[in-house]
C-alpha cells in the first residue's frame, strides 16, 4: 500500500510531496504514479505489477494519473517554472535528497563516470565507484582523473565488442525497445550495474534534463529541436521527457537484479530546480550553472565544472554498435542502419 505522503498528495494535488517516486495501489484500489515516473507501474486487464514481465501484455499506467486501469486521470501536473528560487534552497534540497540515498538498505555502489552529477553523489555517499567503457573512452579517463581528485578509488570496467554484441538482444527486451539511441543509453548502464554487484545502483540521472545541461537548452532561442525559444522553456520541454527516459533506465538497471536509486530526482530537488532563472541554468557559456556553483564548495573545480559526454558516447558503447551494426551487415546509407541491427538479434 502507498504511504501516507501519498495519500496526502492525492487530496491536495501536491506533485511533489518529498519522495523519489512511486507507484502502487491507494486503499480504495485505485492505482497511482508519480508525476515523473519514477517508479514503473503497468497494468493489464484487472492485473497490475511494477514488472511488465509479471503481465501478459502490459500497458504503461501513465505518470502522475490515479485511477483504474480503464479509468483514471491526471491529477498531478510539475509545478510551472518560475525564477524565485536561488542556491540557498537548492542546496538545502541537495542535502535532504543525498541524506535520504545515503541511508538505504543494502549494499550500495556509485556508478561514476567522473561528472559533476555523479560526483556529487560520489561525494555524500560512502559507496565503492564503478565505471564502465570501452579502454579509450572518454568516461573511464574522466572517471580516474575524477576519482583521484576526491582521494577515492574508482572500479573500472573496460568492456569489449563481444560484450556489446552479446548483451544486445537481452537488454532491448529488458527495456521493450529496439530503437539505436534508447539501446545505446540502456546498455551502459546495464554493464555498470552488472559488474558492480550491488543492491543499489546510485546514478546522477536527471541532473541534465533539470539544471539546463543540453546543448539545446543552452541554444533554445535558434535550436530547432525545441520549440521553446527561451533557457527555462526548452529545459520545460525537457523536463517532461523524464517519464519515458526513467522507464528505459529503470528497467535497464532492473534487468540485472539491482535497483536503481536517483538522488538528483528527489521531490525536493525538482521543486527548487524549477524554480531557477535562466542564468543559473546557462549563463556564459557554463550550464547547469547552479549546480557547478553549488558543486564548487564540495568538489575540486575541475570536477565541478568538468564537461562530459552522454553515456552512449562518453563510453563508447555507441560507436561499437555501430560498428557491430555495419559488421553484421546493415551499412551507414541505410536508413537508421543500428535500429535494424538490433531488431535482427532480437
Amino acid at each position: 500500500m502507498l504511504p501516507q505522503s501519498v495519500l496526502d498528495a492525492v487530496a491536495s494535488g501536491d506533485p511533489l510531496p518529498g519522495t523519489t517516486g512511486f507507484a502502487g495501489e491507494l486503499p480504495d484500489g485505485r492505482l497511482a504514479r508519480d508525476v515523473l515516473g519514477r517508479e514503473l507501474l503497468y497494468t493489464d486487464s484487472g492485473d497490475w505489477s511494477h514488472t511488465p514481465s509479471d503481465l501478459d501484455q502490459p500497458t504503461p499506467f501513465p505518470a502522475g494519473h490515479v485511477g483504474t486501469p480503464d479509468d483514471h486521470e491526471r491529477v498531478w501536473r510539475l509545478p510551472d517554472s518560475t525564477t524565485d528560487g536561488g542556491l540557498d534552497a537548492l542546496e538545502s534540497a541537495l542535502d535532504t535528497a543525498l541524506d535520504d540515498a545515503s541511508a538505504g538498505d543494502g549494499d550500495a555502489a556509485v556508478a561514476f563516470s567522473g561528472g559533476v552529477d555523479s560526483a556529487l553523489v560520489a561525494d555524500a555517499v560512502d559507496a565503492p565507484l564503478h565505471v564502465v567503457g570501452f579502454p579509450d573512452s572518454a568516461d573511464i579517463a574522466a572517471a580516474r582523473e575524477s576519482a583521484s581528485l576526491l582521494g577515492r578509488d574508482v572500479t573500472v570496467h573496460e568492456l569489449a565488442i563481444d560484450d556489446v554484441e552479446d548483451a544486445v538482444p537481452g537488454v532491448a527486451r529488458a527495456i521493450g525497445r529496439t530503437n539505436a539511441m534508447d539501446v545505446s543509453i540502456a546498455l551502459p548502464l546495464f554493464f555498470v550495474a552488472e559488474r558492480a554487484n550491488a543492491d543499489r545502483l546510485l546514478l546522477g540521472q536527471g541532473a541534465d534534463e533539470l539544471f539546463g545541461g543540453y546543448a539545446k537548452v543552452e541554444k533554445a532561442e535558434t535550436d530547432p529541436r525545441t520549440d521553446a525559444d527561451t533557457v527555462r522553456g526548452a529545459r520545460d520541454e525537457v523536463v517532461r521527457t523524464l517519464p519515458d527516459q526513467l522507464e528505459r533506465d529503470v528497467r535497464a538497471v532492473r534487468a540485472t537484479g539491482t535497483e536503481p536509486v536517483t538522488p538528483l530526482l528527489h521531490d525536493a530537488v525538482v521543486r527548487e530546480a524549477l524554480r531557477l532563472s535562466d542564468d543559473l541554468l546557462v549563463a556564459d557559456g557554463t550550464r547547469k550553472r547552479a549546480l557547478r556553483e553549488l558543486a564548487a564548495d564540495r568538489l575540486p573545480d575541475p570536477v565541478a565544472y568538468r564537461e562530459k559526454k552522454a553515456v552512449q558516447y562518453g563510453s563508447l558503447v555507441a560507436r561499437e554498435l555501430d560498428r557491430l551494426a555495419r559488421q553484421a551487415g546493415f551499412k551507414r546509407r541505410m536508413d537508421d542502419h543500428v535500429t535494424k541491427y538490433v531488431e535482427s538479434v532480437v
